[in-house]
């Protein structure tokens, strides 16, 4: 198995885990609990826009692959942007599970450097 379109970490205080993906997944976007364990392990999809999330995807996968993600609190870590952001701004979960400016959606982090659309952030989880 390969891995593709990998986040980096760029500071780690937190746990990873494994879990199961429920639908084709992107790497370095936000990851949602999306219903009962599946092979004892956690069942995950994309979070939706403004959602809480449970961590941030390493890697692409597949429907029905396991896959790692990255949590823990003040972890600074690499996540698509949905549009520009600004360092020290907070984010939510925009399109895609991309992180973005946070306006009206629950603060999943916040950004501790500039980044453009489409560039990776680098963002320190909230949780």
């Amino acid at each position: 198995m390969q891995y593709a379109n990998q986040m980096r970490d760029i500071f780690n205080p937190g746990t990873d885990i494994t879990v199961i993906a429920t639908d084709d997944v992107a790497g370095k976007t936000f990851a949602a609990i999306s219903g009962p364990r599946s092979q004892n392990m956690l069942s995950v999809t994309t979070a939706k826009p403004g959602a809480p999330t449970v961590g941030v995807f390493k890697s692409d996968a597949a429907a029905d692959d396991m896959v790692g993600i990255a949590r823990g609190s003040s972890r600074i870590v690499t996540v698509t942007a949905d549009g520009p952001i600004t360092a020290g701004s907070p984010v939510e979960v925009g399109t895609g599970g991309k992180a973005k400016t946070a306006d009206t959606g629950t603060v999943v982090g916040y950004a501790v450097d500039t980044a453009e659309d489409g560039d990776d952030a680098m963002i320190s989880l909230a949780h």
